[in-house]
């Protein structure tokens, strides 16, 4: 199988354990899309979180794609134009909010290029923030507060607290929302049928690759459904052990250059 793209989570897949793209990786990218492979940085985090990785790897000179809030928005860096997004539906955000704030967790978004939250004291929103390598802006109230179109919530905290808030959100929004974790203390919020299969589908469409034709990496939960759909799905030696389960191929980990071994074995 000649495959033309490449979809790679960032955490814990294409950046190392220092959150640092490694030289080894960067290269073989180059490698990659100087043969006309199309690369998808498929990340969670906020499209302000990926960028600096996209410019890191030379997207807007070489080509290259940027898939943010686990499919929620998807970026063309060549051109800088979005070539796909979705939105939370406003009638849910006070929801959210709520039930977070009962079960004693934190609910958070994003603004500009900070992570938007009520506490700057929570380790898990400073985890967050660190992920991205953001500020965080501190306010009184998200619900009164995000009056423009947001593409994630995240709530964040201890694994046990979350479990009831998946539950009560599924009950009441399980119709518009998909409701999922990433992390153990991340739970992610995202418009309902948007997750990197979907995204990644939508994207593949546009640019006439079939599905057999993309290879996708990844280590985490949220990275099941693009492991599951791509044509070669590749999980890096340090994912959870459930991960692997999922995938065709187990690479070498974030820390030896897995991505490279993977383009270089599979596409060079």
């Amino acid at each position: 199988m000649a495959y033309k793209a490449i979809a790679l989570d960032l955490d814990g897949t294409l950046m190392d354990s220092n959150k640092k793209l490694s030289e080894v990786n960067k290269e073989t990218i180059w490698k990659a899309l100087d043969k006309g492979v199309t690369v998808i940085l498929a990340s969670g985090r906020p499209l302000f979180g990926v960028m600096p990785v996209a410019e890191a790897l030379e997207f807007q000179k070489r080509g290259g794609y940027v898939l943010a809030y686990n499919g929620g928005q998807i970026v063309n860096c060549r051109n800088g134009e979005t070539t796909y997004s979705r939105e939370i539906p406003q009638e849910c955000i006070s929801d959210i909010c709520r039930i977070a704030r009962a079960c004693n967790v934190q609910p958070l978004t994003y603004f500009e290029d900070r992570i938007l939250a009520e506490s700057d004291t929570d380790e898990y929103v400073i985890k967050e923030a660190i992920c991205n390598s953001a500020k965080i802006k501190v306010i009184d109230d998200i619900v009164a507060f995000v009056d423009y179109t947001v593409a994630k919530f995240l709530v964040v905290g201890e694994h046990s607290k979350l479990l009831p808030v998946q539950e009560k959100l599924n009950e009441i929004h399980g119709d518009k929302l998909d409701i999922f974790f990433s992390e153990e203390y991340f739970l992610e919020i995202v418009p309902k049928n948007v997750a990197k299969d979907a995204s990644l589908a939508a994207l593949l469409d546009i640019l006439g690759i079939k599905q057999e034709e993309l290879i996708a990496c990844g280590d985490a939960m949220n990275d099941v459904s693009m492991i599951k759909y791509a044509g070669l799905g590749v999980a890096m030696d340090n994912a959870y052990p459930n991960i692997k389960e999922y995938a065709d191929y187990i690479a070498p980990s974030n820390n030896d250059n897995g991505v490279a071994y993977v383009i270089e074995k599979f596409m060079l």
